[in-house]
């Protein structure tokens, strides 16, 4: 059996969806003949009927309908790569590589990137999510095209949108603590407590910590939500980001322990690239997106 050609598999496919191998001509901008006989050489190459011409108009047999479902998928997959290959002459990035750190707002932060990648469906998505120093990491050693995450903005190796504000709260358990919470809470009275605390994902850059009580017993988790229900379940007390804990701050499920000597903070994210990079054309779009969206909002990128 000699191979099928893309010629006949298109005339095939527009003979169907248009109902008429004249429709079908008229669709492909070729004559009636053509389209007649490339339909007929896939019949005697496949070797069973796939139309049945009994009727006013041609309809497909049972195992036409079955072949033209494989016929569609090499159609598809012949179009992406069409597409593929011009992204790859115009010098289009068919992938970037994003970061999301861990305080920042997921469900926000993929709401921008699903709105941009909607409309750029042949560039991939490699998303990560890293941790502390983590996604600065990444970027400094060329595995990120732009992370989000809150980092030094005197850097003058980066440049920035801003993104979004967390506050980054202490809390504990109801019950975890052996006395009365109040604004005088020393770091001495929580030595005794364990203290639960994200794992650094940077590989090349000196491990950052924040908020950490000396001396106390630590319990290291890799992300915010297993540390939110290791503090849920009385296991230990942390800092977590206001937009994690709203319900349960509301509930009473977390009991805050700010004051004096507990304050905790608000971070700035920031969608965050090298500034002296040289970044392809989506990559572009994609900051300008992402300054466009926060002008929208009412926020002010730099």
């Amino acid at each position: 059996m000699k191979d099928f050609v893309l010629h006949q598999l298109r005339c095939f496919d527009a003979v169907i969806r248009t109902g008429s191998f004249q429709a079908a001509a008229d669709t492909l901008n070729r004559t009636h003949p053509s389209v007649y006989s490339a339909t007929k050489m896939l019949e005697r190459q496949v070797g069973v009927a796939l139309f049945d011409r009994s009727g006013y108009r041609v309809a497909l047999t049972e195992a036409g309908r079955a072949f033209h479902s494989r016929v569609q998928g090499v159609l598809n997959e012949s179009a992406a790569l069409n597409t593929f290959a011009a992204q790859l002459a115009a010098e289009e990035e068919t992938v970037l590589s994003l970061v999301i750190g861990d305080v920042s707002p997921i469900p926000d932060t993929l709401g921008l990137l699903k709105a941009f990648f909607e409309r750029h469906p042949n560039t991939r998505l490699d998303l990560h999510f890293e941790a502390l120093a983590g996604p600065l990491d990444r970027l400094l050693n060329g595995q990120a095209d732009i992370i989000i995450h809150h980092v030094d903005r005197s850097d003058m190796r980066l440049e920035f949108i801003a993104l979004h504000s967390v506050r980054i709260i202490p809390v504990v358990a109801p019950g975890f603590l052996d006395f009365a919470i109040d604004d005088k809470i020393t770091p001495e009275k929580l030595r005794g407590f364990p203290q639960c605390i994200i794992r650094d994902t940077a590989i090349h850059l000196p491990a950052q910590d924040y908020y950490i009580v000396d001396g106390a017993h630590h319990w290291t988790v890799g992300d915010q939500m297993t540390k939110k229900e290791v503090i849920l379940q009385g296991m230990g007390w942390g800092h977590l980001p206001d937009f994690l804990i709203r319900r349960e701050l509301g509930n009473g499920r977390l009991l805050p322990i700010t004051g004096r000597y507990f304050q905790g903070g608000v971070v700035e994210i920031a969608a965050v690239r090298l500034r002296k990079k040289s970044h392809g054309p989506v990559a572009n779009r994609l900051w300008r997106h992402l300054k466009e969206a926060r002008v929208a909002d009412g926020s002010v990128g730099s």
